[in-house]
């Protein structure tokens, strides 16, 4: 088997492995190899190639893929409970320390609610959540009245 057929099944297998990794980190190896594979065409010794390859995949890791991770980042979103964070909704069921915790309901969702502060929440209180305890929404009391 020549080296033109090593380089670019080489080359075929990192490109396709990428497509299901999505990290960039097979994606500039296989560039390297398709160098490396037009090298091989030209008839450049088998060192020549092979340090083309390591030399480029090294380069393009360091200096291109922060470039092109920064391109593609996705923004980041908020999900599932901690998208609550700031947000405001009504007491069902009164907020109370010394008693089991209360009921508040935030985006068509009821949840446990405790007050962050200690203090007894009346029901149908506007709060906003300010944070998470395990299962439960840690909530201030807003000074309006529903």
């Amino acid at each position: 088997m020549s080296y033109e057929v090593i380089w670019i099944i080489l080359c075929g297998f990192c490109l396709i492995a990428e497509i299901f990794t999505v990290s960039f980190l097979l994606f500039f190896p296989g560039i390297a190899a398709f160098i490396a594979f037009l090298l091989a065409l030209f008839n450049c010794s088998l060192t020549v190639q092979i340090i083309a390859f390591i030399a480029c995949t090294i380069l393009m890791i360091i200096f291109i893929r922060p470039l092109v991770c920064k391109v593609f980042k996705s923004k980041d979103v908020a999900t599932n409970s901690n998208a609550l964070i700031g947000k405001t909704g009504v007491v069902l069921k009164e907020i109370n320390k010394d008693l089991s915790p209360g009921q508040v309901k935030i985006t068509g969702e009821i949840w446990s609610a405790i007050s962050s502060e200690g203090k007894v929440i009346l029901k149908d209180s506007l709060v906003t959540v300010v944070g998470i305890s395990g299962v439960k929404l840690l909530v201030e009391e807003k000074n309006e009245e529903v």
